[in-house]
C-alpha cells in the first residue's frame, strides 16, 4: 500500500484518521499509553459498551432507537447477582440474558401495539421503559448495591469472563468475536439483515417489497435486549458488583459509538464492523484524555461535540447525495 493510497483511505474514513492521530499524539505526550497495563485497561473498558453498541446498531439501521438499554443493564445486573446463591452462576447468567430478551420483546410489543413507527416515537417509548426497568431494579434491591464477592457459592464463571484466557486471548474477547461474527453474517449474508436496512431506508418501499416491518422491529429490539444483557454480565464480572443505576451512562454512549461509526441516525445505512471502530475511538479518546489529566467535565463536552459533529457530517452527506 502506497502513501497516496493510505492518505486516500484516511480522507474517506475520518474515523480511522482520528484513531491514528489519537494514538500518535498520546504516545508522544504520554509514554504510558502504550504500556501493557494501559492496553489491558482499554480492552476492559471496551467490554460492555461494544456489546450494547452492536445491538444498538441494528436498531438504528432500521430507523429506530433504543433508550431502554441503561435500565436493562441495571435490571439484568442486579437480578443475575442475586440469583447466584439461589440457582448457581450459570443459570443466573442465562436468566439475566433471558430478561434482556424479554425486555427487548416488550419494547417491540409497545412500539407495534401503539403504532409508533417513527424514531421520535420509539425514542420516548423506550426512554419510558428505561425508567420502568430501572425502577424495577431499585424496588427489587431496595436501592442496595449487590456485591458479587459476597456470594456464598462459586463465582468462577465470572472470574473466567473477567480475567480468563484461552491461550493469549481473553474469554470476554472471544465472546465479543463470536457475537460480532453472528451479527455480521446476519447483516451481510441474510435476507433478514438486508430487510432491516431497507426498513430503515424506506418503510413504504420495504412494505411494497413484501418485507414484514413488524418482524424486523421484533428482531432488532430482541437483539438489542440480548446484547445489552450480555454486556451487563460482562460489566458485573469486571466491577464485581451490581447497582440498580449502573447502566445509565451506556444509554447515550452506545448511540454515540454507533453514530460515530458511520451508521446513519435516520436509518438505512450502517455496519457492526464500523460500530466496533467507533467504539474504539471513544474508548481511546477517554483513555487518552484521562492520561493527560483532562477534566471529566471537559470530556463530557467533547463527547457532546463529537456527537453533534457526527450527526452534522452525516446530514451533510445525505443532503449532498440527494442532490
Amino acid at each position: 500500500m502506497t502513501i497516496q493510497s493510505i492518505i486516500k483511505l484516511l480522507k474517506n474514513n475520518l474515523i480511522l484518521a482520528g484513531i491514528a492521530v489519537l494514538i500518535i499524539v498520546t504516545s508522544l505526550v504520554e509514554p504510558k499509553f502504550l504500556s501493557s497495563e494501559n492496553l489491558q485497561n482499554i480492552l476492559r473498558q471496551f467490554g460492555t459498551l461494544i456489546f450494547v453498541a452492536l445491538g444498538m446498531t441494528y436498531v438504528i439501521m432500521a430507523g429506530f432507537i433504543d433508550l431502554s438499554v441503561g435500565g436493562i443493564i441495571s435490571l439484568v445486573a442486579v437480578v443475575t447477582v442475586t440469583l447466584i446463591d439461589k440457582i448457581g452462576q450459570g443459570p443466573a447468567i442465562l436468566v439475566g440474558i433471558s430478561i434482556g430478551l424479554v425486555c427487548g420483546l416488550l419494547n417491540s410489543f409497545l412500539i407495534l401495539s401503539s403504532g409508533a413507527l417513527t424514531q421520535a416515537e420509539a425514542l420516548f417509548l423506550t426512554y419510558g421503559m428505561s425508567l420502568v426497568f430501572s425502577a424495577i431494579a431499585l424496588i427489587y434491591t431496595q436501592g442496595v448495591t449487590q456485591f458479587l464477592t459476597y456470594s456464598k457459592t462459586s463465582i468462577s464463571l465470572f472470574d473466567a469472563i473477567n480475567s480468563g484466557t484461552v491461550g493469549v486471548v481473553s474469554i470476554s474477547f472471544i465472546i465479543f468475536l463470536v457475537c460480532l461474527l453472528i451479527l455480521y453474517v446476519i447483516e451481510k449474508r441474510t435476507y433478514l439483515g438486508r430487510s432491516i436496512v431497507l426498513v430503515g431506508g424506506n418503510k413504504v418501499a420495504a412494505r411494497l417489497a413484501g418485507i414484514s416491518i413488524n418482524k424486523s422491529i421484533i428482531f432488532i429490539y430482541a437483539i438489542s435486549g440480548v446484547m445489552t444483557a450480555i454486556g451487563a454480565v460482562i460489566l458485573v464480572a469486571r466491577v464485581t458488583l451490581a447497582s440498580p443505576v449502573m447502566g445509565t451512562p451506556y444509554m447515550t454512549n452506545a448511540i454515540l459509538a454507533v453514530v460515530v461509526g458511520g451508521t446513519a441516525l435516520i436509518g438505512g445505512k450502517g455496519s457492526v464492523l464500523w460500530t466496533v471502530v467507533g467504539t474504539l475511538l471513544l474508548i481511546l479518546m477517554g483513555n487518552c484524555l484521562n492520561l493527560m489529566g483532562v477534566s471529566t467535565y471537559i470530556q463530557y463536552m467533547l463527547r457532546g461535540a463529537i456527537l453533534i459533529l457526527a450527526i452534522w457530517l452525516d446530514n451533510r452527506k445525505q443532503f449532498s447525495e440527494g442532490n
